[in-house]
């Protein structure tokens, strides 16, 4: 049985309470590694660690040196791929045929990414008149925010994790990662492969656990950590933005959606069906950007609802490493069964089932999985409560809309503001209807297309702060204002 650490000060380190928990491959229900749970003592070790790591070798490293680490960094995790793969699938339960080409290669990319954004982050200057005619310069410098708590989701666990930790560490800051307890593996195994690089010592740490009363509380309310930065559910959010205020510890979040997209008759309807099954399928519509509620104009619903529905039933559940599997399962039992019970419900509130509305049931080993299958509603009230509340499976409801200013109505009515697609053809709809719906962000004729130089982010209930490119810097750096007088 594999044991899964905790990493402080560049050494594995087993729990001093000597607890552990499971960590279960969700496409089976079976154990596949013990993980060490970090208790107060290793979470004070870690930031004990990192805070000492900042005024030794890496606070004084010159910048091309850290950039360079960095891209070692990414080429470790490339040279083991196959191994972050599989840990990654087997973690998650996703299929390789995901994972191979968002997950690892998106994780890897990220050190490398923000280690040349770095390189190109503008500051300003300014020349101030003083009375005396000499006049003075101000000019701006960025330094390390210092010690970073990371803590992670378990949707994409690599990817989501690498995401803060490439810009964090870029910056010259050093961190403490919390993985999710449902998903260990990869960031255990990126803490080797920081080691192989040479990355100093409290650089980059790990502590694996719970949230209450456990790694997670512990961290978030640790006077030693300068910011937190979060991916996760609103409710989590909430509860580290107290731990954090006080102290006045500084906060990035990405939190909870509701996503709507929009299709009108005038799109392009085969790039809408396909676009659309990856938005509310895609991960077992684990995905934090993912689509459940569907506007579809009137004219084209029933075509769109019986294609739509076709496509899901084409998914195929299975293995990770089955070249046919292109649906995992669920994260946990646990979700399996708030999703479920979100299935229940709306077939209380009189739901139309177009399709699924209930689990899997597969053979072998994969029985003991947290399988459900993809699922659509129609004709559902919009007060229903999964058209309001984010249910984080594989389902959506579709409903029609007439006219262009009721569907934007539609798509706002929500306390979330994450993400948005919209369909159209009509350049002059598409910039208009973009520039009106509440969220961090819209895509046009697409889905999941990412410029990572670009903002990301939540409104409203879906988070605080903006990461990508430069927004990124602005989380991991304080800005500090020189004055010479001449």
């Amino acid at each position: 049985m594999r044991e899964i650490k905790n990493f402080i000060n560049s050494e594995f380190r087993a729990s001093e309470s000597g607890k552990t928990f499971d960590d279960l491959n969700p496409a089976t229900g079976q154990v596949i590694a013990r993980v060490h749970e970090a208790g107060k003592a290793e979470v004070d070790e870690a930031v004990a660690a990192a805070r000492d790591a900042l005024t030794g070798p890496w606070g004084y490293m010159p910048s091309d040196e850290r950039m360079a680490l960095l891209h070692r960094i990414a080429d470790g995790i490339n040279a083991r791929f196959d191994e972050f793969l599989e840990a990654e699938c087997l973690d998650t339960g996703k299929p390789m045929s995901l994972a191979s080409k968002i997950d690892i290669p998106r994780g890897a990319a990220n050190f490398k990414i923000f280690a040349d954004l770095v390189k190109n982050v503008p500051t300003e200057s300014f020349m101030l008149d003083t009375p005396d005619g000499a006049g003075a310069l101000n000019y701006s410098q960025r330094k390390p925010k210092g010690v970073i708590a990371v803590v992670c989701p378990w949707n994409l666990p690599l990817l989501l994790m690498t995401w803060k930790v490439g810009p964090a560490l870029a910056c010259g800051n050093t961190v403490i990662v919390k993985p999710s307890e449902e998903t260990p593996a990869t960031t255990s195994l990126l803490a080797e492969v920081m080691n192989e690089v040479g990355m100093p010592p409290g650089v980059f740490n790990v502590v694996n656990g719970f949230g209450p009363d456990s790694a997670g509380a512990f961290l978030t309310a640790h006077s030693g950590v300068d910011g937190v930065t979060f991916t996760g559910e609103t409710r989590t959010g909430s509860a580290i933005m107290k731990a954090c205020a006080d102290g006045i510890r500084q906060i990035s979040f990405e939190l909870g959606g509701k996503n709507p997209g929009i299709v009108f008759a005038d799109c392009d309807l085969d790039k809408a069906i396909e676009g659309t099954l990856r938005s509310v399928f895609a991960n077992c519509g684990q995905v934090c950007l993912g689509t459940e509620r569907m506007y579809i104009e009137r004219s084209i619903f029933d075509e769109f609802v019986t294609r739509l529905k076709l496509g899901a039933e084409k998914l195929q559940p299975g293995r990770w490493n089955d070249a046919a599997t292109n649906i995992g399962p669920l994260i946990s039992a646990e979700h399996r069964d708030k999703v479920l019970g979100y299935f229940d419900k709306a077939r209380t509130d009189g739901a139309q089932v177009v399709t699924g509305g209930g689990a899997f049931e597969l053979e072998d080993d994969l029985a003991g999985g947290y399988w459900v299958q993809p699922t659509i509603w129609t004709g559902l009230d919009d007060n229903a409560a999964v058209v309001r509340e984010e249910i984080f499976g594989p389902c959506c409801h579709v409903r029609p809309f007439d006219d262009e200013a009721e569907v934007i109505a539609l798509a706002n009515d929500t306390r979330y503001g994450l993400a948005a697609a919209v369909w159209t053809e009509n350049l002059t709809r598409a910039h208009r209807v973009a520039g009106q719906i509440n969220a961090g962000i819209v895509w046009v004729n697409s889905w999941f297309l990412r410029d990572l130089r670009t903002p990301f982010g939540g409104m409203k209930h879906s988070g605080i702060g903006r990461e990508g490119g430069v927004h990124s810097f602005e989380f991991y750096t304080e800005m500090k204002n020189i004055c010479i007088k001449l």
